[in-house]
């Protein structure tokens, strides 16, 4: 049985003492960004809400539940029994142990914690059991107040294909497909056939890019087929799947909804969310670049019209694609809170939560759709704890050794469920942050995305922030010439990281030249005494090596107070700065230009790696007669990988497909690993042969074990 946790008392009350600045900043904006919860206390909503959710998510809600007066209860599992919402709500009970489907989906154990506490409502956030209209079902039986819409809306909206053929009788334009249940491959098959290639295979019950594949021919179809059954089962409990046209190179634009149990309804405007991986939204904004003002009035005009062919009442969204010439298509709606709906905030001013809380206690909606502004820009980016470099982000997992947001920045909002310390696991979504920024025009919004980014402090685990500010910086995506093939189409052959130019490269490897010689000159001093040091005392001249990659380059450094002249390749390159090496950020000025940079480490071999550009660089600083010397050492021979197949991500096994003795062609699958719920198809490189299996369905397996040797 759930032990309700009570005992949280002191150790919330020193989180909030630490945190009490951090928190009150992290949704302050200028006027024109910050999102308003008006709180009348004669309009009573509820005493006390339960959150049936975790991480970012939870702790938005608490945000406002805490503006409004509302007491809070958090639920968690085992894992996260330290996290961040349990520390920030009044009450806190745990449900379980890490697996969701034990946890955060144990509808038993969260219907035991309402009865418990006494919650008169609960918001579910976003997954989990958001959209399930069993939960809701469930809370309405016991006189709970489900903080979303009716079950009717939540079946009717939650099945695809059920809410395509109630979209069609709307008129709301829909995609070309089959209006059914896909049972088996070979029916899949005909109907793809049918259709005409390519055609996307999803999952009836899905969302959040989960349970969906692309097929381009009827080898993809089949494959396809079972990873996204086996997905949407995992996922969401359902294997159903839906066939429909797949169109190419479209855009994903979403329409944030608002109705009230009234009749009334609204149309928030859009939400562009094109840059995707894996069907997944990787960097929104709003307003789109792309949409004029007839053809957003028609898409928030249909989202309205399917919402009230519903009844739905809450906040919701539409989601369409869009094609190059503004024809636009229903592609679902999710019948929650969206991920990124911070954006909208951001140009509307309203307080979404809020909104949900007063609408599931039967008030009126507020503002009418004349009132709905469009103000300035606003640009989020998903920060998670993933590889980049690996199909665009396989999940990193790891403790946070060090956190700082970059919440110093004007503008600059981040929605997050952790803190330094906090570790991100395997049995949940890898989502680090939502950060957010904002401008008066989107070119504003953009630099000071760019600027957060790089003062964005993230150690201990991998993450994806090199990739994030190569899209925003891109000038595709800064011209607005984007679609959801863009990371394919930009980087082919997979992200690389920042490519640097010449003038780059100098300014990198000046900064490493510097950093050297003021971490020798500090190692000078001991409690502000001197002691003894490779470095003299008077030396204000260096002659050094400097290598980057493949490049070795001759340099030479002259201090003079807080600035270093380095002269590299002929070029005399002034970098100043303040020095402090006990930060992990490094503000330098690079020849009267400001940049940012972080010193990730620093050793004795000579090796620093700096973050530039978003991108991690490792730069060997070393003396001449030291570079001299370094050429004698011998190098570690790199593994050859061709004959070993090892898991690229932490996970579980899900299927082995081959045996020792087993002889397997290039491209043939080998084994099946699952990660945060997506299932990633491991193949063979090269034709060989099976030596010998070292995993099995089942097992949990970190990143770099070995899985399967071949010869």
């Amino acid at each position: 049985m759930a032990v309700h946790r009570v005992s949280l008392a002191l150790d919330r009350l020193l989180f909030a003492v630490k945190y009490a600045p951090c928190q009150s900043r992290c949704c302050v904006l200028n006027s024109r960004a910050l999102y308003c919860t008006v709180y009348h206390p004669s309009e009573k909503t509820f005493d006390k809400i339960l959150i049936a959710n975790r991480g970012e998510i939870a702790c938005r809600v608490i945000k406002t539940c805490k503006k409004m007066g509302i007491q809070t209860v958090a639920v968690h599992s085992d894992a996260d029994c330290n996290a961040v919402h349990v520390k920030m709500a009044d009450e806190a009970f745990c449900v379980g142990p890490a697996p969701t489907s034990k946890s955060y989906l144990n509808m038993d154990a969260i219907m035991d914690a309402i009865r418990v506490t006494g919650s008169q409502a609960v918001h579910p956030g976003y997954g989990f059991l958001s959209e399930n209209k069993e939960f809701a079902k469930r809370l309405a039986a016991e006189g709970v107040t489900f903080i979303g819409p009716d079950t009717h809306a939540i079946q009717a909206m939650g099945d695809k294909i059920e809410s395509k053929l109630i979209a069609k009788a709307a008129k709301v334009n829909t995609i070309p497909g089959f209006d059914g249940v896909v049972k088996t491959v070979e029916e899949a098959v005909k109907i793809a056939q049918d259709i005409g290639y390519p055609v996307m295979i999803k999952a009836s019950a899905g969302g959040g890019g989960k349970g969906m594949r692309i097929a381009w021919n009827d080898e993809e179809t089949r494959e396809g087929f079972r990873f996204s059954s086996q997905e949407a089962a995992s996922s969401f409990g359902d294997d159903r799947l839906l066939i429909e046209k797949y169109i190419d190179n479209p855009r994903h634009i979403e329409i944030q909804v608002l109705a009230d149990k009234h009749g009334n309804a609204l149309w928030l405007n859009e939400r562009e969310c094109s840059i995707q991986r894996r069907n997944q939204k990787v960097v929104e904004e709003a307003p789109s670049t792309f949409l004029d003002p007839a053809t957003r009035r028609a898409m928030g005009e249909q989202a309205v019209q399917l919402a009230k062919a519903v009844q739905y009442s809450s906040a919701g969204t539409v989601e369409f694609l869009v094609d190059s010439k503004k024809n636009f298509y229903f592609l679902e709606m999710n019948t929650r809170l969206q991920v990124e709906h911070p954006i909208t905030e951001c140009i509307t001013g309203l307080d979404l939560v809020e909104q949900m809380i007063r609408v599931a206690k039967g008030y009126q909606l507020q503002a009418k759709q004349e009132d709905i502004p469009i103000n300035g820009w606003a640009i989020e980016s998903r920060v998670y704890a993933e590889d980049p470099f690996k199909s665009f982000g396989l999940p990193s997992i790891g403790r946070l050794s060090q956190y700082q947001e970059p919440l110093n920045l004007s503008n600059v909002r981040v929605d997050s469920g952790i803190e330094e310390g906090s570790d991100i696991s395997i049995y949940y979504d890898p989502m680090i942050s939502k950060l957010v920024t904002y401008g008066v025009t989107r070119a504003e919004a953009l630099a000071r995305m760019e600027d957060a980014l790089d003062n964005y402090v993230i150690r201990g685990v991998t993450h994806n922030i090199p990739l994030l500010r190569e899209i925003i910086t891109h000038p595709r995506f800064i011209s607005g010439d984007i679609s959801t093939n863009f990371l394919p189409e930009v980087y082919p052959d997979g992200f690389k990281g920042h490519q640097l130019d010449v003038d780059k490269s100098r300014e990198l490897l000046a900064s490493a030249a510097a950093l050297h010689i003021a971490s020798q000159l500090r190692s000078q001093n001991i409690l502000g005494s001197p002691r003894v040091s490779p470095t003299p005392v008077e030396c204000t001249r260096w002659e050094l090596c400097v290598e980057l990659g493949e490049g070795r380059h001759d340099v030479e450094v002259t201090k003079s107070e807080n600035a270093y002249t380095v002269e590299l390749d002929g070029e005399k390159i002034e970098v100043t700065g303040l020095w402090n090496l006990a930060s992990p950020l490094l503000p330098l000025t690079i020849n009267g230009t400001h940049k940012m940079l972080q010193c990730m480490s620093r050793e004795a071999s000579g090796i620093i790696v700096l973050q530039y550009m978003g991108t991690l660089f490792k730069v060997r600083v070393l003396s001449k007669l030291a570079s001299e010397l370094n050429s004698y050492m011998p190098e570690k021979v790199p593994e050859d990988t061709s004959s070993i197949l090892r898991s690229p991500m932490p996970g579980t096994v899900v299927a082995v497909s081959v045996q020792p003795g087993d002889t397997v062609a290039a491209g043939q699958e080998i084994c099946v690993i699952e990660a945060m719920k997506m299932q990633n198809s491991l193949t063979a490189v090269k034709q060989a042969k099976v030596k010998c299996v070292h995993c099995k369905p089942g097992e949990t397996v970190g990143e770099g074990d070995l899985l399967v040797e071949l010869e």
